[in-house]
């Protein structure tokens, strides 16, 4: 738990309620965006099924030609049609073929559409959501709920499409050959449509709770990957596998529970609707003995049969395929239909040409509504001073830069630079004022010349050196092979915390802002080197109002005030000669640090 109690382990298992049509009609929509591709698809489909449904027929004709008896077959009737019946089969594996294709295309174009719908909503989305979220959970509604919807569409909704146009054409089919014989399935079906609909509901929470927890699964294996230097250091390994294998168990259980289920649907509407073919084979005899039909029709009629429940057999087969592309779609939609950050208000100004004053006033706030973390604080930073929030952990020091910077909003009180409520300004025109260096240092794959100028748009390389230098560290980025050009691997893992903390003080050298905030932003740096650097600070901080917050003393003393943070209240304010001389808290804080 950091930042007073902000962070909560958060992952939602049981998802918002939606009915299931809901879901699949906005995968619909994704789909309709390529009406080009969709046309195609339907007439392939349309096509490749009709040329499927003659081969009956042509079977049926090719009997009728044997049906005369012995020596009186007609093997020119029989190889004609036998070798029309290949020929149309032929024609509709090339088409499904095509099909598949079109397909896989169109799933493409709709995942990569879904894939930057969600990172654009990441990006819009307030900081409370990725406090309570894990990214590991975060990444499993990107990756593997995208691909299963993915596959749903690619396979399923293909094979489901085609499915209804089969069944509809066998059906027409068969009434035309026997109606009488038709009603066998008056039985049949209805018995495979209340079973699965029995099973769908049983399955469908079985699905939600495998999806979750895999969504817990892959946060805490970025939970251990990402601190396993900790873990080896405090020799926790076993504990943590302890707990990781809890976590699959869970995960391997709800998937088993989740798949079990859905595979005896399957089996279970195969065996009813097998017994349709035992009951036309049955009535289709005593037909044929009062005269009723004809052997060629029975074939057909069986054929035909064949082709009506087959589809039915696979929509039941693919039904677990289903839940688990409906639950993956619920966790994605519900990303895509979380708030976003709150719009600015009507009226809302730009700060242009900040001067840089701060103040607040009566500020409380609490990241939950039933524990609040500052009680009514206010202070005053004008232009170009250094104002030190010093305090111990917990205590709402980063707490206050977050509401400075609205990451979130005070519950009540007002936050003013130059003198305008930051309610009434832009986010945008607002956090441009500030730049900032923080504790947690972050640093993207991409060289060292790129990381640098990511703290202002369109910078020069020779405002990338010269920030290096003010900061320290041109020394060392010359000694490497490639220079400014060496690529930083993932999360600057080739440098040391110093040699990150030093880049990201460059980068902060680069904008031109009124405001600096400093986050224990030399925490990662050594007392020699944090000397080195209080010059290039110094030029940093000129002209320029400085928020800084800091636990080791030594940094804040030349201050223009320190305000000091407990449990959420300013208890002390003055300079740091001033809180000496009154030998209150400050002064006990300072003298543990150095006596």
């Amino acid at each position: 738990m950091t930042n007073g109690g902000r962070y909560s382990r958060h992952i939602e298992e049981t998802p918002v309620k939606r009915h299931r049509f809901r879901v699949f009609f906005r995968i619909f929509k994704y789909m309709f965006e390529h009406p080009a591709l969709i046309t195609f698809a339907l007439c392939l489909m349309l096509l490749s099924n009709a040329l499927v449904l003659t081969g009956p027929q042509l079977s049926g004709k090719a009997i009728e030609a044997i049906e005369p008896g012995i020596g009186a077959v007609d093997f020119s009737r029989v190889f004609y049609y036998c070798g029309l019946m290949a020929a149309f089969y032929a024609a509709s594996s090339l088409l499904s073929y095509v099909l598949s294709v079109t397909m896989i295309h169109l799933s493409r174009s709709i995942v990569a559409r879904m894939r930057e719908q969600v990172f654009d909503k990441l990006m819009k989305l307030p900081v409370s959501y990725f406090d309570k979220n894990q990214t590991g959970d975060i990444i499993s509604r990107m990756s593997y709920d995208i691909d299963t919807i993915n596959a749903s569409i690619s396979n399923d909704m293909l094979q489901i499409c085609s499915s209804i146009i089969t069944i509809v054409g066998s059906l027409v089919m068969m009434i035309t050959i026997s109606p009488l014989l038709v009603l066998v399935f008056v039985i049949t079906i209805p018995m495979s449509v209340l079973f699965t609909r029995y099973k769908s509901k049983k399955i469908q929470p079985l699905f939600r709770r495998r999806s979750a927890k895999l969504g817990e699964l892959n946060g805490y294996t970025e939970e251990i990957l990402s601190g396993h230097r900790t873990i080896k250091a405090y020799h926790r390994e076993d504990t943590m596998i302890g707990r990781f294998d809890g976590y699959n168990d869970e995960s391997i259980e709800a998937y088993y529970n989740a798949d079990y289920q859905g595979a005896m649907i399957g089996p279970t509407v195969n065996f009813i609707n097998n017994l349709s073919l035992s009951f036309i084979s049955m009535f289709g005899g005593v037909l044929y003995l009062f005269n009723l039909t004809s052997l060629a029709s029975i074939s057909t009629f069986i054929l035909y049969s064949r082709r009506f429940s087959g589809p039915i057999n696979e929509m039941a087969n693919i039904i677990s395929e289903l839940q688990s592309a409906a639950s993956a779609a619920e966790r994605v939609f519900r990303l895509l239909d979380e708030p976003e950050e709150t719009h600015d208000i009507n009226g809302a100004v730009e700060l242009t040409a900040p001067r840089g004053d701060v103040d607040a006033e009566n500020i409380r706030f609490g990241y939950y509504e039933d524990r609040e973390i500052l009680h009514g604080i206010s202070f005053d930073a004008p232009a170009g001073k250094t104002i030190a929030i010093v305090g111990p952990t917990g205590s709402g020091k980063t707490t206050i830069i977050n509401l400075l910077m609205r990451f979130y909003d005070p519950n009540s009180g007002t936050i003013r630079v130059d003198g305008s409520d930051t309610l009434t300004l832009t986010r945008k025109s607002l956090r441009r004022a500030f730049t900032m260096v923080l504790q947690d240092t972050w640093l993207f794959g991409g060289t060292i010349a790129e990381n640098i100028a990511y703290g202002k748009e369109g910078a020069t390389r020779e405002e990338v050196v010269a920030a290096a230098k003010a900061a320290m560290i041109d020394d060392y980025i010359e000694s490497l092979p490639d220079g400014y050009d060496t690529v930083i691997t993932e999360d600057g893992i080739n440098l040391s915390k110093g040699q990150k903390q030093l880049l990201t003080i460059a980068r902060a050298m680069l904008p031109e802002c009124s405001i600096l905030i400093l986050d224990e932003a030399t925490s990662n740096v050594d007392s020699r080197t944090e000397v080195k650097i209080q010059s290039a600070m110094a030029k940093l901080m000129e002209g320029k109002t400085s928020l800084v917050i800091a636990h080791r003393l030594s940094t804040v003393r030349d201050a223009d005030m320190i305000l000091v943070l407990h449990n959420g209240d300013i208890i002390e304010r003055g300079t740091h000669d001033e809180l000496l001389r009154c030998g209150g808290f400050y002064a006990s804080l300072y003298n543990s640090q150095f006596n």
